[in-house]
């Protein structure tokens, strides 16, 4: 819960930001009549709109979980940032079209030293901000705040490349260039925006985070304990902020149930003490059976009936199997 305040009372700051950038943005358009910073200034509304949804969801994620969400409710995370990344493509599909009725209707562009100005100081905060909500988000696992992040960070290269873009207009006056900036960065919003709705889809459909699949079994192998004979049916669900893992453990067959709890127990210290507190772990001990003593490193074992072989190490492919390992 003290996570999800963190991330919500961060989300309201990002919000209260992307108001102030839009507002910034639209007074400079208004004064350059520019098709490119109208480009960054309908990215900005997607901010805006954006910021509320993540708001919006994060406030829901954050809730306990309840009778009909024994999960919790941080799911709600993934459909924000869905929601989010797709009007960031609906905006890129916009911003195309304005660039082509540009380029058939020029206008002439003013003031393009106060635009440059106005919009090199919304880059500097949209990258601050989002480099720093990209930051709390992987700490607290957030991917509404994730996707926050790399969208102002997303919109702060494209600003860079518009202001590029307005000031080789200034110096050489051809009108063109404008239309041709926005077009260039409108795909670039696009692609951003199908990147964030791809993640967040895969988070809904439980697909298999790979990092963090990884992340895992480098860190069971490397502090893997002598009674952890085997593990298998490793399974990771992302629930906004919170992990849920289950697995098997296989230990010695004669371990009773006051030490087989202790094996589990460090188990999942070792796994909260890497990704946090915010990881529930189900972890089910298997006794070990005969065919386990080849790969049983328990050397000082007094009932061991087959002599060890090889040490089977643990891999995403072997151990997310549901089966037991064996030489």
């Amino acid at each position: 819960m003290h996570t999800a305040r963190i991330n919500l009372r961060l989300q309201k700051i990002v919000t209260v930001i992307a108001v102030a950038l839009f507002i910034i943005k639209i007074i400079a358009w208004y004064l350059t009549r520019s098709v490119a910073v109208l480009t960054d200034a309908l990215e900005s509304t997607v901010n805006v709109t954006a910021g509320f949804i993540s708001l919006f969801g994060l406030y829901i994620a954050g809730k306990p979980r309840d009778a009909n969400h024994p999960y919790g409710h941080g799911k709600a995370e993934f459909l924000s940032a869905a929601i989010e990344g797709a009007l960031m493509m609906i905006a890129g599909v916009f911003i195309i079209y304005e660039s082509i009725h540009h380029f058939i209707y020029p206008r002439e562009l003013k003031k393009l030293d106060f635009g440059i100005l106005l919009i090199a100081v919304t880059a500097i905060i949209n990258y601050i901000a989002g480099g720093y909500c990209i930051k709390t988000g992987k700490q607290n696992n957030s991917l509404a705040l994730v996707a926050s992040g790399k969208h102002l960070q997303s919109d702060t290269w494209s600003t860079l490349g518009i202001i590029a873009g307005l000031a080789l207009i200034w110096f050489t006056h051809l009108q063109w260039i404008d239309s041709t900036i926005a077009i260039g960065f409108s795909f670039f919003i696009i692609y951003t925006g199908y990147r964030i709705v791809r993640s967040s889809v895969a988070g809904i459909m439980d697909e298999a985070d790979k990092a963090l699949l990884q992340r895992m079994v480098a860190l069971l192998n490397a502090n893997r304990r002598v009674n952890w004979i085997d593990l298998h049916n490793l399974r990771i669900i992302k629930y906004g902020n919170v992990l849920h893992m289950d697995c098997h453990l296989t230990v010695p067959w004669y371990l009773n149930v006051k030490e087989a709890h202790a094996e589990m127990d460090a188990l999942s210290l070792l796994i909260q003490k890497e990704f946090g507190e915010s990881v529930e772990l189900f972890i089910h001990a298997d006794a070990c059976l005969d065919f386990s003593c080849n790969i049983c490193q328990k050397m000082e074992c007094t009932v061991r009936q087959h002599t060890f072989e090889k040490r089977i190490d643990w891999t995403i492919d072997n151990i997310s199997r549901n089966t037991r390992h064996m030489a």
